[in-house]
């Protein structure tokens, strides 16, 4: 019967880390990387050249109001979907002949917001005045608790 005999081991076999240093941003890249490749997979498919509109959310006691700054736009431009439960404001800017309304930017837009689960879908309003779109998403109206009576 043979013994186990000890073997020698030099000093890169003990300390994984020996000879070489250690780099911080490598690290920091590689979640980028990760960061990256999950919000690509996760983000709505959006062409290149499109822009976003400057826009707020406001959650009231009865409503969601999504309010977007689309200046020289007329109702016609824009358009409000509303697939399952998300809201999609898009529309396109065109180039304007002189003595029209100057606006920043042409191209396609697109806002996108994914609606909370008491929005009422069937009810969603919206208004264009002065360049700012509004749209009003009412709340379903919760139920009221009641206090149950115990028999017995």
């Amino acid at each position: 019967m043979a013994l186990p005999t000890r073997r020698h081991r030099g000093l890169e076999q003990w300390t994984p880390w020996a000879g070489r240093s250690w780099d911080p941003f490598s690290d920091f890249q590689q979640l980028w990387d990760q960061m990256g490749r999950f919000f690509a997979t996760t983000a709505p498919e959006v062409e290149a050249g499109t822009w976003r509109p400057l826009a707020e959310t406001e959650e009231t006691d009865d409503a969601y109001v999504v309010r977007a700054e689309l200046p020289g736009f007329s109702r016609d431009d824009v358009q409000v979907e509303i697939t399952g439960n998300e809201l999609r404001i898009s529309g396109e800017a065109k180039e304007e002949e002189h003595g029209k309304v100057l606006r920043q930017r042409t191209g396609k837009f697109m806002y996108h917001s994914t609606l909370p689960a008491d929005a009422d879908v069937d009810k969603v309003d919206g208004e264009l005045v002065d360049g700012v779109l509004t749209v009003r998403v009412p709340k379903i109206e919760q139920s009221k608790s009641r206090r149950i009576a115990l028999k017995g």
